[in-house]
C-alpha cells in the first residue's frame, strides 16, 4: 500500500480521556481536507510499512470490534451507520482504558478508506503529548502573553503511534502495532488481547530479534570468549549477505551457515525458537530500512573502552581491517589503507 493509494471516505474522532470520566464521542464526521488527509495518510502508511507490524486475525465469535465492523462491509455505508459503529468501538476501548490507569489518554481516529484492492478501517489511537504553547490573557491593562504547558498535543506526522490497527474489510485481516501496558499488574498487549480480541504472528522485527538472540545464546554456551567474538561477527555477516541478495532471512539457511555441521547446535536454537512459535522453516522478510540497517555495520566494543563501527563491505574485503590474535590470547585490530582521518 502506497500513500497515494489511500482514498478517504469517512473520518471521525472521539476523545478518550480517562481523567474526564467518560468518553467524549463525536456525532458528526470530520472534514478531511488536504492537510489533515495527508496527516492521516502518513500515519496509516507508517503502520503498513513498519516491521513492528503484526498480521492478525479476529477471534470472530469473541470480538466485539469485529461485530461492529460487519455492517461497514456493505457496498454503501451511511454516515449514520459509520458514526454509530465508531462510537461503539470507541466506548469499548474507553472502558478498557478506564479500568487500567497506565494506558494513556488519547484521541481515537476511525477512518473508512479505499485502495484499489479493498475497503479498510483505520483505528488510530493518538496518545497525548505534553508540550508548551503560548496563551494570551486580556484585561483592562491590555494583553498578557504567557507560555503554558499543554497536555493534549497529538503526535506529529513524523512520530510513531503506539497503538493502531488497519482492518481489511474484504477478508478482515488486521495490520497491527501495539505497546504493552500494565493490566492487573501484568504487562499486556491490551490492544490485541482485550480491545480487538485478535491473534497472529510476531512482527518481522521481533522475529529477527528472537532468532539472532537465540543464535547468540547458543554461541555463548559453546564457544569461549575469543571464539564468540569471531562467530558473532560471522553471523551478522551471513544475515547481511542474505538480506542484500534475497531481501529475506531464511532461518534454516542461516543456521546451516552459522553452525555448519554442528546439528546439535542447530537443534538447540530451533528448540528456543519453538517457544515463540517460530517454526524451523521460517523466512523473515523485513520491509523497513531501519530494521536491516543494523546488519550493514559491525559494531565492536573492547574491554579497554574503544568502540569501532565497520561498514560490512570493508569488514568482508579484508583490505581495510585485520584482526590479529596475539600469543597471549589478546586481540589486536589493524586498520589499513586509511587515506584521511576526521575527528568528530
Amino acid at each position: 500500500m502506497e500513500k497515494g493509494d489511500i482514498r478517504f471516505r469517512k473520518v471521525i474522532v472521539h476523545i478518550l480521556d480517562s481523567t474526564v470520566g467518560m468518553p467524549v464521542l463525536s456525532d458528526t464526521l470530520l472534514d478531511f481536507g488536504s492537510d489533515f488527509g495527508d496527516f492521516l495518510r502518513e500515519h496509516i502508511y507508517k503502520v503498513m510499512a513498519t516491521d513492528d507490524k503484526k498480521s492478525c486475525e479476529f477471534r470472530k465469535e469473541e470480538s466485539a470490534v469485529y461485530q461492529q465492523l460487519l455492517p461497514l462491509t456493505e457496498a454503501e455505508v451511511t454516515d449514520e451507520a459509520f458514526v454509530e459503529a465508531s462510537q461503539q468501538i470507541s466506548t469499548h476501548l474507553y472502558e478498557i482504558m478506564n479500568k487500567n490507569i497506565d494506558i494513556p489518554p488519547a484521541d481515537f481516529v476511525v477512518a473508512l478508506f479505499e485502495t484499489d484492492t479493498a475497503k479498510h478501517i483505520a483505528m488510530l489511537k493518538m496518545d497525548y503529548k505534553t508540550s508548551y504553547t503560548h496563551h494570551t490573557q486580556s484585561d483592562a491593562f491590555g494583553n498578557t502573553n504567557e507560555i503554558i504547558k499543554f497536555r493534549a498535543i497529538l503526535p506529529t506526522e513524523s512520530q510513531k503511534l503506539s497503538e493502531a490497527a488497519i482492518v481489511n474489510l474484504y477478508d478482515f485481516s488486521i495490520s497491527l502495532i501495539e505497546k504493552k501496558y500494565d493490566v492487573n499488574g501484568v504487562k499486556t498487549n491490551y490492544f490485541s488481547k482485550l480491545f480487538l480480541n485478535c491473534s497472529g504472528a510476531l512482527s518481522p522485527k521481533t522475529q529477527l530479534a528472537i532468532v539472532t538472540r537465540a543464535i547468540e545464546n547458543v554461541q555463548k554456551k559453546y564457544y569461549n570468549d575469543s571464539e564468540q567474538f569471531e562467530v558473532q561477527m560471522e553471523t551478522k555477516q551471513i544475515i547481511h549477505n542474505q538480506l542484500e541478495e534475497t531481501g529475506i532471512v531464511d532461518v534454516p539457511f542461516v543456521l546451516d551457515k552459522v553452525f555448519k555441521e554442528k546439528e546439535e547446535f542447530k537443534q538447540e536454537v530451533n528448540e528456543k525458537l519453538e517457544k515463540y512459535h517460530i517454526v524451523a522453516d521460517t523466512q523473515i522478510e523485513p520491509q523497513a530500512e531501519s530494521t536491516t540497517r543494523k546488519f550493514a555495520k559491525q559494531y565492536l566494543s573492547t574491554d579497554t573502552g574503544v568502540e569501532i563501527k565497520i561498514p560490512m563491505e570493508q569488514y568482508q574485503d579484508g583490505e581495510h581491517i585485520e584482526f590479529i590474535t596475539n600469543p597471549d590470547g589478546s586481540i589486536s585490530i589493524l586498520i589499513k589503507n586509511v587515506g584521511h582521518i576526521t575527528s568528530k
